[in-house]
């Protein structure tokens, strides 16, 4: 018979494992962190601390909104077990359809703007609709797409560029909020966070689960207090914080809401993980899969419009290889290709990589195939990686 001391002693036990096992790392994020650091250790020194300015770091988060705005809508796809490769195309597509509509139409910007939201979901309804319910393979599918939807923009706008967009239209890519938003939203998110770790504690305290050591969250919090302030000050000192980080950290935290809390992105995973037994479950695949596409759809029409918005013009050049560097990110954030796995701390992350490749190099003028190689080998290693970490499981 156990007794009371015993009981005690293994429960002491438990805790300090417990409290041991929330610090721990696997490969991918150790190699994530590890790449990103280095990343910006080696352009700070090739550009003699250039690129760790204020001034470049605004640029490069305002540049990375619109490649992390597009992995939110491929982690849902890759989680699911599928692939988009369209996405570089059709956000070219969407914002050629704005411009069309702002420039040569003399639609008003707000109007196009819906429009072209809307035209994005319903093109994501029909990709999910030949996935899930014609069997094509995705891969298939947005082959197709990518070609289709390129030469539909060049047909459109008969090869030229369409500029001077309307001002409701050029404030989402290039306006900045005051000082004052931006350490607001900071402390706004930093008290969220403190909520959502008290209500969690409570909540399982409430089902019986194992409640993680106090200390633990708060170091946690602590530690993305540090990351959000330094980032806002970062900000701050040069302009503010520029509408398209805002608007791409709403869409994140929305993403990341639906994927771990809710039934929806529960079955989103359990999709991923086998589709046999989801199904076997009582969970509508096909409709699940046309929904996640529609999903993928809207992101990449915010997308489109923020790049139109940007660079105040839509070109035929426009998204090229942008899906490249989607999936990319997905990858290097630790998101499986055989899906299952994935979260958009680690797109967002991965989208934060792709930005700093771009930036640097282009910072050190470095031909356009170097630029490709390494990216290219970046994206094989973060497979190889993924890969490999499966087969020690």
């Amino acid at each position: 018979m156990t007794t009371q001391t015993e009981k005690s002693g293994a429960q002491i036990s438990q805790k300090k494992a417990s409290f041991t096992s929330y610090f721990k790392f696997d490969v991918k994020t150790y190699t994530m962190i590890l790449a990103l650091v280095s990343i910006w250790v080696i352009f700070s020194a090739a550009t003699s601390g250039d690129f760790l300015s204020t001034r470049n770091l605004s640029n490069l988060f305002r540049q990375m909104s619109i490649t992390g705005i597009l992995s939110l809508g491929m982690i849902f796809i890759i989680i699911a077990g599928h692939i988009d490769l369209s996405v570089g195309s059709l956000m070219g597509l969407l914002g050629g359809f704005v411009a069309v509509m702002n420039v040569w139409f003399k639609l008003d910007g707000t109007v196009a703007m819906i429009i072209t939201v809307l035209i994005g979901i319903l093109i994501g309804i029909f990709n999910g609709w030949l996935v899930a319910y014609k069997k094509i393979p995705a891969f298939i599918v947005t082959l197709g797409g990518l070609l289709v939807f390129r030469g539909i923009l060049i047909g459109m706008t008969k090869g030229t560029t369409i500029a001077s967009l309307s001002p409701d239209i050029k404030f989402l890519g290039n306006a900045y909020l005051i000082d004052a938003i931006g350490i607001i939203l900071g402390i706004a998110a930093i008290l969220f966070m403190v909520y959502s770790t008290l209500k969690g504690r409570k909540l399982r305290a409430e089902y019986g689960l194992e409640i993680p050591p106090m200390a633990v969250d708060g170091v946690k919090i602590a530690f993305a207090a540090v990351i959000i302030g330094a980032f806002i000050m970062i900000l701050n000192a040069y302009q503010g914080l520029p509408m398209p980080v805002l608007i791409l950290a709403i869409l994140a935290a929305i993403v990341a809401y639906i994927l771990n809390k809710t039934i929806f992105g529960r079955r989103v995973y359990a999709i991923g993980g086998n589709p046999e037994a989801a199904k076997l479950s009582g969970i509508n695949v096909s409709k699940m899969t046309m929904g996640l596409f529609a999903i993928n759809g809207f992101l990449v029409s915010v997308a489109g419009i923020l790049l139109c918005s940007r660079l105040n013009a839509a070109s035929v050049a426009a998204g090229q290889n942008a899906e490249m560097d989607a999936i990319a990110a997905c990858v290097i954030g630790g998101a499986s290709l055989m899906g299952g796995v994935g979260s958009v701390a680690g797109a967002i992350v991965g989208a934060l990589v792709m930005a700093s490749l771009d930036n640097g190099m282009s910072m050190l003028n470095i031909e356009t195939f170097w630029q490709y190689i390494v990216k290219g080998s970046i994206l094989v290693l973060a497979v190889w990686v993924d890969i490999a970490t499966k087969n020690k499981k």
